[in-house]
């Protein structure tokens, strides 16, 4: 015989909601385990090529800006402070030096005041940003070398990504530019010399190639630091992108 509290047990366990079994779960989280591998092993790689893509997109600005900055001469901020007489001694000793970490060259995009102009010429950072872009603050592109003790005032102010650059003159092999030796200024001799000043260079112009190399960080103290030093010294750091330079005397 039926009583009323039977009828009640059947509706109260057709309105409750079936649970997942231990199996049902363990196959469940199995499949998504599945697809996630997949995703990751698809989305990665193409991750990766947009970062490439973006930065690519970004290389004219960068070329510009190191072909400009080797085309100027500034009030000197490097510590110790050399003595570039011209603009050519200056692109010169960037790329016979370039090769090394502790000269390594920055380029980058830093918040300027464009009120407020340094003694090399450059807006002064500005590391808050109030008022309107263009008109309070502009984004100026620049490069630097490590020994630039502007590059840590720039760094506090930086709009995007830092690269670092690793020069290397292009000379004439089998009829081809190709790069040469890292460090050293050839000239165009049968044999060729090794130039160690452009007074001694006896060539007009220098063709190089700049490789181009994005920093994962943009503390100074990263910049300075011995796992900065192995980055830069790693062969297995491919190049973000690599650009056929010259400057001219």
């Amino acid at each position: 015989m039926k009583t009323p509290f039977d009828s009640f047990s059947k509706i109260r366990a057709l309105r409750l909601p079936k649970a997942f079994t231990l199996t049902e779960t363990v196959i469940a989280i199995g499949v998504l385990a599945v697809l996630l591998t997949g995703f990751i092993a698809v989305f990665t790689p193409a991750a990766q090529g947009i970062r490439r893509s973006i930065s690519s997109e970004q290389a004219d600005r960068l070329t510009t800006t190191l072909e400009m900055e080797l085309a100027t001469l500034r009030a000197n901020s490097e510590s110790p402070a050399p003595a570039f007489a011209t603009s050519f001694d200056k692109a010169f000793k960037w790329i016979q030096e370039g090769n090394k970490p502790t000269n390594a060259i920055f380029v980058y995009q830093y918040r300027g005041d464009p009120t407020s102009i340094r003694p090399d010429g450059t807006p002064t950072p500005k590391t808050t940003i109030t008022g309107e872009p263009g008109k309070n603050y502009i984004v100026q592109s620049m490069a630097r070398r490590i020994g630039d003790t502007e590059l840590e005032k720039d760094l506090k102010a930086i709009e995007g990504s830092v690269f670092f650059v690793k020069p290397t003159q292009l000379v004439f092999d089998a009829g081809e530019l190709k790069p040469g030796t890292a460090g050293k200024i050839m000239n165009a001799d049968t044999p060729a010399t090794v130039a160690a000043d452009t007074a001694s260079y006896k060539e007009a112009v220098i063709a190089f190639s700049a490789e181009f190399h994005n920093v994962p960080t943009k503390s100074i103290a990263y910049l300075k630091s011995p796992t900065f030093t192995t980055r830069f010294n790693s062969t297995n750091n491919k190049p973000i992108f690599t650009r056929n330079l010259a400057v001219r005397r």
